[in-house]
């Protein structure tokens, strides 16, 4: 056998193994959409395609109120993407665009926050958020999404951008708010769309923060409506399951569509710091 027909059996036999891995991925998503179309009550793999139906899928916005609480994820999501794309853009700047005593510290102590775990801020920022008056309302469920993770990757994609074409753009007169807005946002969208779907899939799965803060049905997000379905004593696993498919569906429809910017993103942001 030749050199070249070895690289060729090796790369049909690597294919296969991918194609397999893959398939294996996928069968939870797989086996979760037939168990959503069905009444199962335990979880097994025997199902009957004649009893496939959409009722499941028809009672959970009808009956249990789950599009209000869809709505409630769409705009916590949304509001927390927005406000930490803005914020860490500007914070991002500041770190690495302007020179200031202390600038390199402060930036890693900022850093120094992501070694604390969420479960130790939990109390002490539900405290604030309630002295605050914030209690069941979107803002309160956004604010704690923002933290250093998105200052840190927004700095360094930044730090490739050219100083001297920010000189030059001070020099024909530029203001600061208008060079930041027209010039350096644009440089950095790519890394702005991985920021985004980050935050999107934090904010959208986030379980433990609504459940301490939403005291009011009405204010829950969808995470909080499917644990929900889950019964004492028997469970429709066929509920449930519509559930998580229409929970899984819009970060899983918002990668594919940003798939191409979020890997450029972070490849990106690893060279240039």
């Amino acid at each position: 056998m030749t050199h070249t027909q070895k690289r060729k059996t090796f790369r049909i036999l690597l294919s296969i193994f991918l194609i397999v891995i893959a398939l294996f991925a996928l069968m939870p998503f797989v086996y979760m959409v037939l168990v959503s179309l069905t009444q199962k009550t335990t979880l097994d793999l025997r199902f009957n395609i004649s009893e496939f139906s959409f009722k499941n899928f028809i009672r959970v916005f009808r009956n249990l109120n789950i599009g209000r609480n869809l709505m409630n994820s769409i705009i916590v999501t949304g509001g927390a993407c927005f406000l930490n794309c803005i914020i860490s853009s500007m914070a991002a700047y500041g770190f690495a665009k302007k020179r200031f005593p202390g600038r390199d510290k402060l930036f890693l102590m900022y850093l120094a926050t992501l070694m604390i775990p969420g479960q130790v801020t939990l109390i002490p920022v539900f405290t604030i958020i309630k002295h605050m008056g914030l209690m069941n309302t979107h803002i309160a469920l956004m604010l704690p999404i923002l933290n250093a993770f998105g200052v840190f990757l927004v700095r360094q994609f930044m730090m490739g951008v050219p100083d001297e074409l920010l000189e030059a753009a001070r020099i024909d007169g530029c203001g600061e708010f208008r060079l930041f807005v027209s010039i350096v946002l644009p440089l950095i969208k790519t890394v702005l769309v991985s920021l985004t779907i980050f935050t999107f899939i934090t904010s959208w799965n986030d379980f433990l923060w609504p459940l301490v803060i939403s005291t009011h049905e009405d204010m829950q997000t969808l995470t909080l409506a499917i644990s929900a379905l889950k019964g004492n004593y028997s469970t429709n696993y066929g509920l449930v399951m519509a559930g998580s498919v229409i929970a899984f569906l819009p970060p899983f429809l918002l990668y594919m569509l940003l798939q191409k910017e979020f890997v450029e993103g972070i490849a990106l942001s690893g060279i240039k710091g």
